[in-house]
């Protein structure tokens, strides 16, 4: 497990699923973090209190912010700044899905919702890392296997968000790189999230989880693994890539 010896570290989305993974992973490799959280203060008080079962109190906070808000994503960052200091890492995680249907029976308001939070929230949270991370640091965007499998039938409108998340990857690891920072991304394929009640079909693990070549769903520490590797200094040498954790799919 890497070590990031009080390290700061921003987490978008992470009262739930893999922000909370990653929080909790975050927290055990001896970082300080600070994560978002949109609307569900018990989820989040959830979150601190495993992060505090496993770390001392002093490493953990919350932030109230939705991404789509410039306001509440510059709050964010100054609030770890002030807790904590410099900011070495941001996990940029925060999104959402609407319920499965077909493209065409989407109404415009739902598609705006969906790229309003994982499009324009997912950038404004970006652009906040490019000026705050210190030179050295590391941005891991937390896309989807939507961006290359496409999701038909089912959620088009949130494949095509995260295939711009996959481009916002590659172009912002080439704009910072001078500076040495980092941007990679992780892309989540069946993965034991609320994600999917949330989008209708809690069904849908159980359905599709044993077609995976693996043969079973992955779960959300899998994918914090990844993003806590992406943001140590063991991938010192990995910028503008991606880890498919999707066993296989």
């Amino acid at each position: 497990m890497p070590n990031f010896s009080d390290e700061v570290i921003v987490i978008t989305g992470g009262s739930r699923g893999i922000g909370r993974a990653t929080a909790l992973a975050c927290i055990r490799s001896g970082a300080k973090v600070v994560f978002s959280y949109r609307g569900n203060e018990a989820a989040a008080l959830e979150t601190i209190n495993e992060c505090r079962a496993i770390g001392s109190a002093d490493r953990i906070r919350a932030v109230q912010a939705d991404v789509c808000s410039e306001e509440d994503v510059v709050k964010l960052f100054t609030a770890a700044r002030t807790h904590f200091g410099t900011i070495s890492g941001v996990v940029n995680n925060a999104g959402v899905v609407a319920p499965s249907m077909p493209l065409a029976e989407m109404d415009a308001e739902r598609i705006r919702n969906v790229l309003e939070t994982n499009v324009f929230g997912a950038l404004l949270v970006a652009r906040q890392a490019a000026r705050d991370l210190a030179d050295g640091g590391a941005l891991v965007n937390v896309g989807s296997m939507a961006s290359k499998l496409g999701s038909p039938n089912e959620y088009v409108d949130y494949a095509a968000s995260k295939g711009a998340l996959d481009s916002l990857t590659i172009g912002l690891s080439k704009e910072l790189g001078p500076r040495n920072i980092r941007v990679n991304a992780v892309r989540p394929g069946l993965i034991a999230t609320e994600i999917h009640a949330s989008g209708g079909r809690p069904e849908r693990i159980a359905e599709l989880g044993p077609n995976c070549p693996l043969g079973r769903p992955g779960d959300a520490d899998e994918v914090a693994a990844a993003i806590v590797w992406l943001l140590s200094t063991e991938a010192s040498y990995v910028t503008g890539s991606f880890i498919d954790v999707a066993g296989g799919r």
